[in-house]
């Protein structure tokens, strides 16, 4: 039997609330009922008998009984601020967590906006739009009272609403695609931006500025396009809706003063039929004017169900023996995300507990794909990546994040402090933890030349610290309290030499603690550190096993950042002085 996702879960706590505040809608509107009888009462009686006293008791007893309104209507709405403050607390860790699985899934997803579709339908289900809703199922009780004044009046009145009800239709038909449309455009159109203004410094530096901007533009043009021709049709039907709510004022006083004429009715039920009716439309007006939201809190749901249905929650895993570094890889094919492009094809290789894994080959071959891999950033086609014997996705993801250390091609930090980063965010940290990560990957010194060392704020992606600054924070990131698997993908790529010094330090120390690394490089100074290497070609295995086999030359001497201190052989320069794959 599948389980209930997270999202029925909030709704179903949201009925709960929901069955409440109907409740409340109750007898909030039958105290609606006030002004009508109030005034009811002043015309045909006060203003007959010229009684003072009725006029003071009945005006009491109204204030009395408005002040009880005032006290329900904030309940009502303090129940719904409430409910949706439950609700959110209910789906923000769930459609985070989604968040992140589809967009590993599906990089170009943007699946970032289930968030923002989760504001959406809490700020729908807390609004004014809900209230609506709500107060429409009385809508009946005040026609009926507007037919025991008089028939002709209760048939004004109905027929006001059934026209009203009709323009809503009409409006709900007329704009439901082209809202739908401008919805998915303003997606589209934001992830572009935000994917786009990462690289501002290439967009001016190679004068990109204008061509991006006219792409940028089309596809604002085309959310615009069809979010005006939506809100022209919602305007015209608004401006009739404005118009039939007048022309009805008019047609319930003057049907009322036709029969107050003849005397069917007293004038103080004239009045009286004309604020009943003013009641009995508002929830519809409302809802003509509340509809915008409630389209856009429609799609938004639609997104949420959809991602939800794709993506069930994570099964909790019992937490495994601490992994040693045994690393295995069987026979592993990978695609391109939403593709059948094939990356990676059989893949096999191992490396023990302690070894140094170089992974080389030329631009495309599959390095990076390997290592998303290896650390369970993507999920394979076919095969296994092992850890301990045991797949990657078998492991509890917090335990294996404990384990494993990453610092990919282009390191991305996080809006906080050094510290904060080096600590992955982590609450339980202690000031000495992060220090001595920094220090064992060379880092210290360099963090403490920052404006506040380690408190320096690194701004969005560390755009704030240059490149060589971002991938030595990256490093103690990825080594912080040394996990037992490192994988480094071009860990030097930004490093200046004595960067690359502290860098290859770091390695050998963390071989000396046991600690299984795979690095991806194409230097030869990196590659003299190696154990083992493996060779792809086009995503296959060229050439695995030990290092100098595969390369016929003794690794001896302690190398420097040019290179291994042996002269390296030309099969090796050949075969590693590649690009990034």
């Amino acid at each position: 039997m599948k389980a209930t996702s997270p999202l029925a879960k909030a709704y179903g706590r949201f009925k709960a609330i929901i069955f409440a505040t109907v409740i409340f809608s109750f007898f909030s509107n039958l105290l609606m009922f006030v002004g009508p009888l109030y005034m009811l009462q002043v015309y045909d009686r006060v203003l007959a008998s010229r009684n003072e006293n009725t006029l003071l008791m009945i005006t009491g007893i109204a204030v009395l009984l408005l002040i009880t309104y005032g006290f329900l209507e904030f309940i009502r709405s303090k129940m719904l601020v409430r409910a949706g403050l439950q609700f959110d607390d209910m789906l923000a860790n769930p459609a985070f967590n989604r968040v992140v699985r589809k967009q590993l899934a599906a990089p170009n997803s943007g699946a970032h906006a289930t968030l923002q579709d989760v504001d959406r339908v809490r700020e729908f289900l807390t609004g004014q739009g809900i209230l609506a809703f709500f107060d429409a199922p009385w809508v009946p009780l005040f026609l009926a009272l507007c037919f025991t004044f008089h028939p002709w009046l209760g048939f004004v009145a109905t027929g006001g609403a059934l026209i009203i009800f009709v323009l809503a239709l009409t409006n709900e038909f007329a704009t439901r695609g082209l809202l739908q449309d401008a919805g998915n455009a303003n997606i589209g159109a934001a992830h572009f931006v935000n994917t786009t203004v990462q690289n501002a410094e290439v967009i001016r530096a190679l004068g990109m500025e204008k061509p991006l901007t006219n792409r940028w533009l089309k596809q604002h043009d085309d959310v615009l396009a069809a979010q005006a021709k939506a809100s022209g049709r919602a305007g015209a039907i608004m401006a009739s809706t404005k118009f039939v709510r007048m022309s009805l004022q008019i047609a319930i006083l003057g049907t009322g003063a036709y029969l107050a004429i003849h005397q069917q009715i007293s004038p103080g039920i004239m009045i009286a039929a004309s604020i009943v009716m003013g009641r009995a439309l508002a929830p519809v007006e409302q809802a003509v004017g509340q509809w915008k939201q409630f389209v856009a809190a429609r799609q938004a749901h639609k997104r949420l169900t959809d991602i939800f249905a794709a993506l069930d929650d994570e099964e909790d895993r019992m937490q495994l023996p601490a992994p040693k570094g045994n690393l295995a890889v069987q026979n592993l094919f990978a695609t391109a995300p939403g593709t059948k492009t094939a990356l990676l094809k059989g893949v096999s290789f191992s490396v023990t507990q302690g070894e140094i894994l170089a992974v080389i080959g030329p631009s495309g071959s599959g390095k990076s794909t390997l290592v998303r891999h290896i650390v369970g950033a993507m999920q394979p086609a076919s095969g296994a990546v092992r850890l301990e014997g045991t797949e990657l996705h078998h492991w509890d993801p917090d335990q294996l994040g404990r384990y494993m250390g990453y610092m990919p091609q282009d390191v991305k930090l996080f809006r906080g402090s050094v510290a904060e980063n080096i600590s992955r965010f982590l609450n339980d940290v202690q000031d000495s933890e992060i220090v001595a990560a920094a220090t064992l990957s060379g880092a210290h010194d360099m963090i403490q030349t920052l404006s506040d060392g380690y408190d320096t704020d690194v701004g969005d992606g560390g755009n704030a610290l240059s490149g060589g600054q971002r991938q030595r924070v990256g490093l103690a990131r990825a080594i912080f309290r040394e996990p037992s698997l490192i994988v480094l993908d071009e860990p030097n790529s930004n490093l200046d030499s004595m960067g690359e010094q502290a860098l290859i330090a770091c390695i050998q120390e963390l071989k000396k603690r046991g600690k299984t690394v795979v690095l991806v490089t194409h230097k030869t100074n990196l590659l003299a550190l190696s154990d083992k290497a493996l060779m792809l070609v086009n995503g296959a295995v060229e050439k695995f096993g030990p290092t100098r086999e595969i390369f016929g030359q003794a690794q001896q001497g302690q190398p420097n950042n040019d290179g291994p201190a042996a002269k390296p052989t030309p099969a090796i320069v050949n075969m590693t002085d590649t690009s990034r794959g």
